[in-house]
């Protein structure tokens, strides 16, 4: 597995904004596949900042329905990064 594709998508919700304001937490949706110390990795090498505690949440997808027809969302992994002590946080949560 590559680094670049541990990372699928920042998270965005009013939880993560108030965990990167208190405890300088971002939080992000990652590969199924991927542990702790691949994402740390990860984040590591694509944002330049230094990491100081991973936490993974796996998620189960949803059940939609339309109709009479049922259907199943995937599941999913959702990773909080606490970045290190005088880490400026990264760059893309700053414009929301």
């Amino acid at each position: 597995m590559r680094i670049q594709d541990i990372i699928r998508r920042p998270l965005i919700t009013e939880k993560s904004q108030i965990q990167r304001d208190d405890t300088n937490t971002v939080a992000f949706e990652v590969d199924r596949r991927a542990n702790k110390i691949d994402v740390k990795r990860a984040v590591e090498a694509q944002f330049k900042v230094k990491v100081a505690e991973v936490r993974i949440a796996r998620m189960h997808g949803k059940i939609r329905r339309q109709g009479r027809f049922v259907g199943r969302q995937p599941d999913w992994k959702k990773a909080y990064v606490r970045l290190a002590p005088g880490e400026k946080t990264i760059e893309f949560f700053e414009g929301v």
